[in-house]
């Protein structure tokens, strides 16, 4: 075959199958600017922009979004305080039952989330962290953590141990060490634990709907699945409010791309 209808070929269907991928996409976005209590019989193309569900959606879920990014920012914070030295500690100290801890954490990603939430609902009701911000991120942020220290293990493995010993030669201590050169030099494997431990906490549905049970506390995902669960005929502020939900990982990922592809390739090719 003609190596240039091979490549069109593949080409069409290439773009054929991003628009499959790309279209619940277009249609949230359709809906979301198309007049109020349009539904099934939605015009494909918005004859005009119509903006009253994205005023809809600040007014009803305008706290459930803000909850979610505080939590979800915190949840970063903390993840990375744990995860990043922790990750250092395997990847470069020489320590007993480094795989005992390695194949502990890969094992606890396998357990499904809804029984750790009910384990984690027993322990919120003892200790009083139900429906508080605190326990929220600690859920969130224990989901994150061993996932970023997988991540980021991989990485720091690939500093130069000469660089290493160069900076302790030059007095720095391992703190120092740690802070001014293994972390700058594993930046990739940082970015991409924390843009996925947003994503983590962003998405979060399960931990949020077994956790809380207050208006004040519900983050953008409970507060969607609520919003389909009351009667909704107004689709315009349900999908303005899933537009919401989705742009901060949309921009995330736009800007952190080449980083993500960097550290979740880095240690693949030695």
């Amino acid at each position: 075959m003609n190596p240039a209808v091979t490549r069109a070929t593949r080409s069409v269907i290439a773009v054929v199958i991003l628009i499959v991928m790309l279209f619940p996409l277009y249609w949230m976005l359709n809906l979301s600017l198309q007049p109020r209590g349009t539904g099934l019989a939605t015009d494909w193309i918005p004859r005009a922009l119509n903006f009253d569900g994205y005023a809809a959606a600040v007014r009803d879920q305008g706290n459930s979004l803000l909850v979610s990014l505080i939590v979800s920012l915190i949840s970063v914070v903390v993840t990375l305080l744990i995860a990043t030295p922790a990750a250092y500690a395997l990847a470069q100290f020489r320590l007993r039952g480094v795989n005992v801890v390695l194949l502990v954490l890969a094992v606890s990603q396998m357990i499904p989330g809804i029984v750790i939430a009910n384990s984690l609902y027993g322990a919120y009701n003892s200790l009083g962290l139900l429906n508080s911000f605190g326990g929220l991120i600690l859920a969130d942020a224990s989901h994150s953590i061993p996932f970023a220290i997988l991540i980021m293990r991989v990485t720091m493995q690939g500093i130069p141990a000469a660089v290493l010993e160069a900076a302790k030669i030059d007095g720095a201590n391992q703190v120092r060490t740690f802070l001014s050169v293994a972390i700058p030099l594993a930046r990739n494997g940082v970015i991409t634990a924390a843009l996925f431990s947003f994503l983590f906490s962003w998405s979060d549905f399960l931990f949020a709907l077994t956790l809380t049970t207050t208006e004040q506390l519900r983050p953008v995902t409970l507060g969607i699945y609520e919003y389909l669960g009351a009667d909704q005929t107004d689709w315009n502020a349900v999908m303005a409010t899933a537009v919401f939900a989705a742009l901060p990982a949309t921009v995330l990922l736009l800007v952190a791309q080449r980083y993500v592809a960097a550290g979740a390739m880095s240690g693949s090719v030695k």
